[in-house]
């Protein structure tokens, strides 16, 4: 059994992860648990330290009932070296198995994300794996997180802009998914051609089912 949390309290967006993630490793067994006592949406440090304690507790309920791997289903990775602490399996977060995933394709990579104040903590995230080498740019679209979902053609219009901005500004072919809530970025839209595009939940699926 695999546990995808949702450290964010939107029980939504945990659904959209967890089809994800079974359609990536269909012969892995998940299972999709919703932080309730998390912020909606976790955008910065801030929210990462707010959703820190409930994530903790899952964590340590699904390492209890023999989880063979934890995802962590937030881009920003909350708590993940604490989560290692605990837990009895791998635990893995979906920034960081997207940003390897993207180094494992070559050359440089570029992030697209939502808001401002998530570019520090990605940044600081990618240089603490070692990876800041192979990054180009975080930029940032101007999409709330939860727009994705309450308004997901315009999100998805501005999303779409932000990753043909970074083919042809930052030298790159590959753009990581800097959401958990842009799972379905590539298939809302056909303008994307020619750019990888890398999702830290299938990412993440992926390197789970592994164990």
């Amino acid at each position: 059994m695999i546990v995808l949390i949702n450290p964010n309290s939107t029980v939504s967006m945990t659904e959209a992860m967890l089809a994800t993630a079974r359609e990536t490793a269909p012969s892995a067994r998940f299972e999709g648990w919703t932080s309730h006592d998390g912020p909606p949406a976790i955008q910065g440090e801030a929210d990462g330290l707010l959703a820190e304690k409930p994530l903790l507790r899952l964590v340590a309920d699904a390492s209890a009932q023999g989880a063979s791997a934890i995802i962590i289903g937030c881009f920003d990775d909350p708590a993940l070296l604490k989560a290692r602490k605990i837990a009895s399996c791998p635990v893995i977060g979906i920034g960081q198995a997207a940003y390897h995933l993207a180094a494992l394709a070559g050359g440089q990579f570029s992030v697209v994300t939502t808001l401002d104040v998530s570019v520090p903590i990605l940044e600081k995230n990618i240089h603490a794996y070692g990876l800041g080498g192979q990054l180009s740019k975080v930029r940032a679209c101007g999409v709330p997180v939860l727009a994705l979902e309450q308004d997901p053609i315009a999100a998805t219009n501005r999303v779409v802009a932000e990753i043909e901005k970074a083919a042809n500004d930052d030298g790159i072919q590959t753009v990581v998914l800097g959401c958990g809530g842009m799972v379905d970025i590539e298939q809302r839209s056909a303008r994307i051609s020619g750019i990888r595009l890398i999702d830290g939940v299938r990412a993440a699926a992926a390197f789970a089912s592994q164990f």
